[in-house]
């Protein structure tokens, strides 16, 4: 196998998980864990299969080994968090019992969601990607509802930069005017209102 591949492909999937281990059983065993989930699964044998598919897909949560040849796991979420529209995609490691905490703790350095040891409960497993792959529909479907608020009011990405440039100008008055005469009264009631204003700005902004 040159490439990552899918395993499987249902015909409502509109979720895609990655599975990267370089032990063919052990992908086979990922499959036969998630596959009642309904989602995608994309399957890559090693590290370099694994960051070709992250530059062409976007994922719900990537299953990652530790330990493979050439590029390990710790070196794929390195990458993964580099690149801007992976950077936020939960990661799960998985290793083999025995590797001890300080791997445990490199993992979570390395930006991972979560860690765990094999043989692990497929049943753990199951629900933990589940929570993931819903967070991500939830995730979507915010920026899809932002995104129709937007084209609906008539409003441009560039009209909303310039409504946050905008805003950051009168941030940084009150936050003089909140050093000079704290937050009482006029002050405390305005600072209130824009902290509302920034908040409803970033929510369209998704």
């Amino acid at each position: 196998m040159t490439d990552a591949h899918r395993a499987s492909t249902p015909a409502d999937a509109d979720i895609k998980i990655l599975l990267v281990d370089d032990r063919p059983e052990n992908l086979l065993a990922l499959e036969s864990i998630l596959g009642s989930l309904g989602h995608e699964l994309i399957t890559a044998s090693s590290g370099e299969q694994a960051l070709r598919a992250v530059l062409r897909e976007d994922f719900a949560v990537i299953l990652l080994d530790v330990r493979m040849p050439g590029m390990d796991g710790f070196e794929v979420a390195a990458h993964v968090r580099l690149r801007e529209r992976s950077r936020d995609t939960p990661i799960i490691f998985l290793t083999a019992a025995g590797d001890g905490p300080h791997q445990t703790l490199r993992g979570y350095a390395a930006g991972a969601a979560d860690y765990l040891t094999k043989p692990f409960d497929p049943w753990v497993l199951r629900a933990k990607v589940g929570v993931f792959a819903e967070l991500h529909r939830k995730n979507r479907q915010l920026k899809e509802q932002a995104e129709m608020l937007r084209e609906a009011a008539g409003v441009t990405p560039r009209m909303l930069d310039e409504l946050s440039n905008r805003l950051g100008a009168i941030e940084g008055t009150l936050a003089l005017l909140i050093d000079q005469d704290g937050r009482e009264g006029a002050v405390g009631r305005l600072e209130r209102r824009v902290v509302r204003m920034r908040a409803a700005l970033d929510a369209v902004r998704v």
